[in-house]
């Protein structure tokens, strides 16, 4: 893809699992919440998008969200995936 690339944040539906870890309020729970949400965020992207596509910058606990680097053409695909609520690129203030 020749796209440009910008960073999008990618914000995801509501998701028990998430929930249940996000309450365990111990350091073993936050390394599983941490570790949960890397491996659910890069199962996206790589169902939605060709390898070597896109940067996954991080994971965002707080919101089970991710940001990622991508074209606006991916953003639209990204936006039609299973499970993702919204993308919003991410503006420079």
């Amino acid at each position: 893809m020749g796209s440009t690339r910008s960073e999008y944040c990618v914000f995801m539906n509501y998701d028990r699992e998430y929930n249940r870890l996000q309450n365990n309020r111990t350091e073993r729970g936050a390394i599983e919440l941490d570790l949960y949400l890397s491996r659910k965020h890069d199962e996206v992207l790589a169902r939605s998008l060709e390898a070597g596509s896109y940067n996954k910058i991080t994971s965002l606990a707080i919101v089970d969200a991710f940001i990622v680097e991508i074209s606006e053409e991916q953003a639209n695909v990204v936006r039609s995936a299973n499970g993702v609520r919204v993308v919003e690129k991410n503006e420079v203030v």
